[in-house]
């Protein structure tokens, strides 16, 4: 075996076990709390948000992020060698499996957040443009439905036509990123046609 597909191979074991370190988990249990019982049941921010708060909400977010950041990171140390793991590739491909980990995290039976801080961290990683207009049209959709549902839809939905624009020839590589976000917030949808999608709050 290569060493260029050791190097794929560790790299991509590092970021999915990456992803598999959830802070809204974690903390959680530090307050004597499953996340994954209380609320919408979503180990992610906005639920932690509405269960724990808004510190907890601002560790659980900023950690997720980090781990986008890290895995994008890990890919572009180690690739190199070859076409397949071009530095830019394997940086992808990590911040698939972070992702992956962080939504399916084998530590916590597969039961994760919906992805969304963790994917920012891997767009503002690998181009901080893409990830700066994906940002910007989740605010606006946040802004104007008060939802962070409706503004991590938008945001999903405009990631390739961004790539497409700052990343010719990669555009492609950020549809698996899009169609994981958008099937995780599948009952998020049914709620917004139902109009029992719940807006956020801040009181806490």
């Amino acid at each position: 075996m290569s060493d260029s597909v050791l190097n794929m191979a560790l790299a991509l074991i590092i970021a999915y076990f990456l992803g598999n370190i959830s802070p809204a988990i974690l903390i959680g249990k530090s307050m004597g709390v499953d996340i994954r019982k209380e609320g919408s049941g979503n180990a992610g921010t906005t639920n932690v948000l509405r269960v724990l708060g808004k510190k907890a909400a601002a560790a659980t977010l900023v950690i997720d992020i980090l781990k986008g950041v890290a895995a994008v990171l890990i890919g572009r140390a180690l690739g190199g060698g070859s076409a397949l793991l071009s530095p830019d590739t394997l940086a992808l491909l990590c911040g698939y499996a972070v992702i992956l980990g962080h939504v399916w995290p084998v530590v916590f039976r597969f039961r994760g957040g919906k992805g969304v801080a963790t994917g920012a961290g891997v767009l503002f990683a690998f181009d901080w443009r893409i990830g700066l207009v994906c940002l910007l049209v989740a605010i606006l959709g946040f802004v104007l439905a008060k939802r962070v549902s409706v503004g991590a839809l938008m945001a999903a939905v405009i990631l390739v036509p961004a790539a497409f624009y700052f990343q010719p020839g990669y555009e492609l590589f950020f549809l698996p990123i899009s169609l994981v976000v958008i099937f995780m917030h599948r009952s998020n949808i049914r709620r917004l046609i139902n109009g029992t999608e719940p807006k956020i709050s801040f009181k806490k």
